[in-house]
């Protein structure tokens, strides 16, 4: 039986993942002052003005400002006539955070309540499933492609969705590729398109025996797509929960990521799940699995922890589960320390995904 699934990423300029980027550019900043940080910083974005709110303790001075002059400025947004750039207005509203969230979690509690979902496939070498890969591979693509200047009239922002053909739950063919990205005004939409097909699409669908036919290649849907960023379209921390975990083909917990410090299990809860579902597939105890983990507000342990695999145990279910349980304690304190959390690391994870990428300590193997 044929089926279809479309996934989405988005470039590391969208408005959404600006406000991840700064957001966790100050959660490090704070964790390189102080490891035991505690950070819930949310960002906004719009036509020349950046909204940075939240709450901080920790033993750390930190430059709000010029950390997020510096992320704007990383990611490609110089140009004050785009409505957006490192000139833009910046107003900070962050305060301590609550004392009675603080008296939880410093005895090791949880910063919050909530689900959290970890998932693991055998579809791809990143043990993803391969439509996040692919969306992920071709906005990484885009920036690449205008930062190296390979493509050097991109300008920052942009999308990527890719229709995966399936059929008996094995990826067999891409049929649609979409891509929204800005250019400079002079140059016209078939060169874009002809560029960026020669230049990211060909050679990423080719390394996974893939070919697109041209008609299946849609390029800014409007037609057209010049002015990038904020000034066009407001951007919120957060956002992108979806691109940043699986892409749709697994499921979501409550809470977003980016500027929370691990104590909250919003994060570190889904980076813990991520880690035993991943070591069950690659260990051979299953071909895909699910995690699932369930908080409450100051408790040091999880209320639950599921494991489904779909009826591709390769094993007992006892023996998974007792697997899961001898990998990591999924208690706040242990994940942070077995994972190494309190470390900064985080704004790396701000574009292109949280999950499938080796550099983090959750996608390790055991």
């Amino acid at each position: 039986m044929k089926t279809f699934f479309t996934s989405e990423s988005v470039c590391a300029g969208h408005p959404d993942k600006i406000c991840d980027a700064i957001s966790d550019a100050i959660l490090d900043a704070v964790l390189t002052q102080d490891s035991s940080g505690k950070t819930a910083i949310e960002t906004l974005v719009t036509k020349d003005r950046v909204i940075i709110a939240g709450e901080v303790n920790a033993h750390a001075k930190i430059d709000y400002d010029q950390v997020a002059k510096n992320e704007i400025r990383r990611l490609g947004y110089v140009n004050p006539k785009w409505g957006f750039s490192d000139q833009s207005k910046i107003e900070v509203c962050v305060h301590e955070q609550s004392p009675e969230i603080a008296r939880g979690v410093e005895h090791d509690g949880a910063g919050d309540q909530g689900m959290m979902f970890g998932f693991a496939c055998k579809q791809t070498k990143e043990f993803m499933p391969l439509p996040i890969v692919l969306a992920h591979a071709l906005t990484k693509g885009l920036d690449e492609s205008r930062e190296l200047k390979r493509i050097p009239y991109l300008r920052p922002d942009g999308k990527a969705q890719v229709t995966l053909e399936y059929e008996n739950d094995e990826p067999i063919g891409v049929s649609k590729v979409v891509i929204a990205v800005p250019h400079e005004e002079k140059v016209p939409q078939a060169y874009v398109k002809r560029d960026i097909v020669q230049e990211i699409i060909e050679p990423l669908l080719d390394e996974y025996g893939f070919k697109l036919n041209p008609k299946n290649f849609i390029l800014n849907g409007t037609g057209v797509w010049h002015h990038p960023g904020p000034a066009v379209d407001t951007g919120l921390t957060g956002r992108k929960i979806v691109v940043d975990t699986y892409g749709g083909y697994a499921r979501v917990g409550g809470g977003c990521f980016s500027g929370k410090d691990p104590t909250k299990v919003d994060r570190s809860g889904a980076y813990a799940a991520r880690f035993i579902a991943k070591n069950i597939v690659a260990n051979k105890l299953a071909e895909k699995a699910e995690v699932r983990l369930a908080y409450v507000i100051g408790g040091k342990k999880p209320l639950m922890q599921e494991i489904e695999t779909f009826g591709s145990e390769k094993v007992s279910l006892n023996k998974i589960n007792k697997f899961a349980k001898n990998l990591i304690e999924p208690s706040v304190s242990e994940i942070i320390k077995s994972l190494r959390l309190n470390r900064p690391i985080y704004k790396s994870t701000a574009a292109y995904g949280h999950f499938g990428r080796p550099e983090f300590p959750w996608e390790d193997l055991v």
